[in-house]
């Protein structure tokens, strides 16, 4: 979806929406694989579209990688002039040493590898908690299998799981965050205009998934991006937000 809301659409939001401020920055994406050359992170290394503040430095890496606080990373970013939305909640970022990978399809691992497993069987649906996994040996472990428990943490099971089998990527998915039939804040922010109204969302989406929202008052729909609990936006803003839902070497 190239056009998330057509000018007459926005003007019809204005029409219902209270003035707000404006955006704090220069909206930018999180890489989806942060990496960086020379032992010393900046926001180039960190972010698409960083512009004149890519050289600014946020960290050194020691080692063969740095475990950055997303808050810290926000702050730093935010006084370059940069605005980070992390519209799925964030709390660390990993950066690693080296070039981006290629992306390609990983192969299964094969031998007595370690993988993580379900330390109990867990139901559709369930959030999952640090004390639902465990690492344990397999002969072979999924081709998407997580390399970090807080990767899962926090993700909810797409179907029953059960108790000692291998984590595997397509188990898990995003937490819904926006129920169907809930009103939900839109929010519209461009050229220095901030708009919002009470909507109401007609399915339901995890953060930084596009679902139908109607305005109550003259019933028209629009698609929107949902950016938290009860929240969802219109507009440039969110198409940078959708693109932070792509996948990152990144913790949640």
């Amino acid at each position: 979806m190239r056009t998330l809301i057509a000018a007459p659409a926005a003007l019809a939001l204005a029409a219902f929406a209270l003035a707000g401020p404006a955006l704090a920055g220069q909206p930018v994406t999180l890489k989806a694989e942060v990496t960086d050359a020379d032992g010393i992170v900046t926001l180039g290394d960190l972010f698409d579209g960083a512009g004149a503040a890519a050289k600014t430095p946020v960290a050194v890496r020691a080692g063969t990688h740095v475990m950055l606080n997303a808050l810290a990373v926000q702050g730093v970013a935010r006084r370059a002039g940069l605005d980070w939305a992390n519209a799925q909640g964030l709390r660390q970022i990993v950066v690693r040493g080296g070039q981006p990978a290629a992306s390609a399809p990983a192969p299964a691992a094969r031998g007595n590898v370690e993988v993580l497993t379900w330390a109990r069987s867990i139901a559709a649906g369930e959030v999952i908690q640090p004390a639902d996994l465990v690492w344990g040996k397999a002969a072979a472990a999924p081709a998407d299998a997580p390399s970090d428990p807080d990767a899962v943490i926090g993700m909810a099971a797409r179907r029953p799981l059960r108790e000692g089998a291998a984590v595997a990527g397509r188990d898990i998915a995003a937490l819904e965050v926006v129920k169907a039939g809930e009103i939900v804040t839109l929010t519209f922010d461009a050229d220095g205009i901030s708009l919002s109204l009470q909507a109401k969302a007609l399915s339901g989406g995890a953060a930084g998934e596009t679902i139908n929202v109607q305005n109550p008052s003259s019933k028209k729909i629009v698609q929107a991006v949902v950016t938290g609990p009860g929240q969802a936006a219109v507009g440039p803003a969110a198409g940078h937000m959708k693109l932070n839902r792509t996948t990152r070497v990144a913790l949640r």
